[in-house]
């Protein structure tokens, strides 16, 4: 299976530390995966302009990172979600790397996702689980899983395990 993980948070962030734990699993379990540091690329909001569905045949008119990550949302069997929450919600950069999925509609061949998601305080992750879940039923994708991790549990080995052993069930 092919899976594309878009990992939301900038640098030293805890979500780091739970995406290498799902990539470890996922590659153990003989997947292909491919990380995209979404938070670390320059990729602007969707500006609703239609180009993409009018002129561009499926393409943005933004010239951007986009373009990077574009082809695994088209090819990939699975997406993967990784972000620290701010405010209540993921990242802007990742919020971006989501909206911009418009110029196609949804993930193409993607069949399940999933959902990584930390933070310094527990309770803070009613906003984001729900905009995750009600994003896949809209493209018709299953929901494998959702992990989340606060405080002490962002590092821990205990959570890390968890996470690498949910992506080797895959």
């Amino acid at each position: 299976m092919k899976i594309a993980v878009f990992n939301g948070g900038p640098r030293k962030m805890n979500t780091e530390a739970m995406v290498q734990a799902f990539c470890e699993g996922a590659r153990e379990a003989g997947h292909e995966v491919e990380e995209y540091h979404v938070g670390r690329m320059k990729i602007a909001g969707c500006l609703g302009c239609e180009y993409c569905h009018t002129k561009g045949n499926g393409s943005c008119i933004q010239k951007d990172d986009f373009e990077k990550i574009l082809p695994a949302y088209k090819d990939a069997d699975m997406i993967v979600f990784a972000s620290p929450i701010y405010y209540f919600m993921m990242t802007a950069q990742m919020e971006a790397a989501i909206q911009r999925v418009y110029c196609i509609g949804k993930p193409l061949k993607a069949k399940q996702a999933a959902l990584l998601l930390s933070s310094a305080s527990p309770g803070v992750y009613d906003g984001s689980i729900a905009q995750f879940k009600d994003y896949m039923d809209y493209a018709g994708i299953k929901v494998a899983g959702i992990i989340t991790a606060h405080g002490s549990e962002n590092k821990s080995e205990a959570k890390m395990k968890e996470i690498r052993d949910f992506a080797k069930s895959l």
